[in-house]
């Protein structure tokens, strides 16, 4: 089977805050589809812009949220395939690159965080080589220089004594220390886009707090636009300025961050709202009405 994507129109910048198209990641009518005598839509004629901003883009497990980034970085698994009315980066067109192109994107423009450090990472090779690839990938630096930035960039992202680390293999390191360490992988080479895609799901709680308060300061140190993938809405809710929120491959609902305890759209409300705690101990939390959810077109409007 094949995968499309396909975008709608994307959340409005207003005067005061909008950048020109050459600094924004751009998706309109993006749909992700298996091909086939009866395609199969896995993503929805989605649209966003991305610029110097934080977004989240949450859901359950299978909304979409994850096969979208990956459409984004070029990564998607066979079959699937994406069809859009517009998908640029920074102005270019990412619908018909090569993969020599996209090699040429990805680490330097725009890179990715992964779920898992135990996966991501290569149990094969040193900590210091993984962190500097993207260096040899993209840039023409001596030995001296690439290592100069290495253990900058390890100590940037909180980790104590970076060249004894650089020796050091992924089973050797914490989940804490993992997801660091492919922080430091994707911003070593300065790209102008993140997208961390569920970065904290393999941490406890206590840890999941520090690696999203270290990425959203590398962020804005840095000037730039985050694209944070998760399913938990109110903790991502504390790092990001906007919200885009989907169920069953569409972008059901779009507010600011701070507007969330205030949602209108049944299915926002109760992601907010069904989390556990001591305000809610001994209450029935609420249950989705999927039924509702039926009735309701893309936008949030009853059909």
């Amino acid at each position: 089977m094949v995968c499309a994507i396909k975008w709608i129109p994307a959340m409005e910048i207003n005067s005061q805050s909008a950048q020109r198209q050459a600094d924004l990641l751009v998706a309109k009518e993006m749909t992700v589809y298996v091909p086939g005598p009866q395609p199969i839509e896995l993503v929805k004629s989605v649209s966003f812009s991305v610029g110097q901003e934080r977004v989240a883009l949450v859901g359950e497990s299978g909304s979409g949220k994850s096969m979208t980034a990956r459409a984004l970085m070029g990564l998607l698994p066979p079959p699937c395939a994406v069809h859009a009315r517009q998908l640029t980066l920074g102005g270019q067109d990412l619908t018909h690159l090569k993969e020599r192109q996209w090699n040429q994107l990805r680490g330097n423009r725009i890179a990715m965080v992964m779920q898992d450090p135990k996966h991501a990472l290569n149990p094969a090779q040193p900590i210091g080589q993984q962190v500097e690839e993207p260096l040899v990938l993209h840039q023409r630096l001596s030995r001296s220089e690439r290592k100069e930035q290495r253990l900058d960039m390890l100590n940037a992202v909180g980790l104590a004594h970076p060249a004894q680390l650089s020796k050091l293999y992924p089973h050797q390191l914490s989940g804490g220390m993992g997801q660091r360490v492919m922080l430091a992988i994707a911003l070593i080479n300065h790209p102008q886009w993140l997208i961390a895609d569920e970065p904290t799901s393999a941490l406890d709680f206590d840890m999941r707090e520090q690696v999203l308060k270290l990425i959203e300061r590398l962020v804005e140190e840095r000037n730039m636009g985050l694209i944070l993938i998760s399913h938990d809405l109110q903790q991502v809710a504390r790092y990001t300025e906007q919200v885009m929120v989907m169920y069953k491959g569409q972008i059901v609902d779009r507010l600011a961050s701070s507007q969330l305890a205030h949602a209108t759209h049944p299915y926002t409300h109760t992601l907010w709202s069904c989390r556990p705690g001591k305000a809610t101990q001994g209450q029935v939390l609420p249950v989705l009405d999927r039924e509702l959810l039926s009735r309701l077109d893309g936008k949030g409007d009853i059909e």
